[in-house]
């Protein structure tokens, strides 16, 4: 199997060469850049899997760059990991809603960033949908990896597709969020339980207004999918 490639994107050379070793030891590739604009030079010409990427860069901040790449259909698909200083709840949020996948605040052990690393880009498919299936009008096709509101086609993150993905399979239960990270994360220690309610939100909106209400918040629970008792 291909070693995956990281882009390690951080404006202090130490921290990339430390990244760099964990990454070597660990069996995966890696490419480098110091700032937002030769980061995004780097993955328009070489296409990594994953970008770890620094939050506080010179010029255009980390969090600005992994806009700009949700936003482009090109790279809306690149799995990002923020590396951050800020402990703060509310700044973490702010960075899953600019469109990362996980955060890791600084410091931190190569342990837990290797950890955080596999899990992202761990893309197992949640069991249960082999076929397409359509709920209301929602159709997901997990062979194409595509989502269709009636003929128009939706756009949604990596997540939030396997997060529908789940809950088209799974529909008519409520799951607690510690089952959703089981089930659509791996399991994996390391996410905290409000990164759900981050991608339950990011899910919704791109649902539309059509089609939003399917995914019903369970009150002391977590949430449901479900076709009736739609609010």
């Amino acid at each position: 199997m291909t070693a995956k490639t990281v882009l390690i994107v951080d404006d202090e050379a130490a921290i990339r060469d430390m990244i760099a070793l964990a990454l070597e030891l660990d069996g995966y590739q890696y490419l480098e850049a110091a700032n937002a604009q030769d980061a995004h030079a780097v993955i328009v010409d070489h296409r990594p899997d994953l970008v770890l990427l620094d939050w506080m860069l010179p010029g255009t901040s980390g969090v600005q760059l992994a806009k700009r790449l949700k936003q482009d259909p090109a790279t809306r698909e690149l799995p990002i990991v923020l590396l951050t200083a800020r402990s703060e709840e509310d700044s973490k949020i702010q960075g899953l809603e600019a469109g990362a996948d996980d955060y890791v605040t600084k410091p931190f052990s190569p342990r837990e960033l290797m950890a955080r690393l596999k899990a992202v880009l761990r893309r197992s498919t949640p069991e249960g949908i082999e076929k397409a299936i359509t709920v209301d009008g929602l159709t997901l096709d997990p062979v194409s990896h595509r989502i269709f509101s009636g003929d128009q086609e939706l756009e949604l993150g990596p997540t939030e597709f396997r997060l529908l993905q789940f809950f088209m399979a799974h529909q008519e239960r409520a799951y607690t969020r510690g089952q959703l990270l089981d089930q659509v994360w791996g399991g994996n220690v390391y996410i905290e339980e409000r990164t759900v309610d981050v991608h339950i939100r990011r899910l919704r909106k791109a649902l539309g207004p059509r089609h939003d209400a399917l995914i019903q918040t369970v009150r002391g629970t977590g949430y449901r999918f479900s076709a009736s008792n739609r609010h």
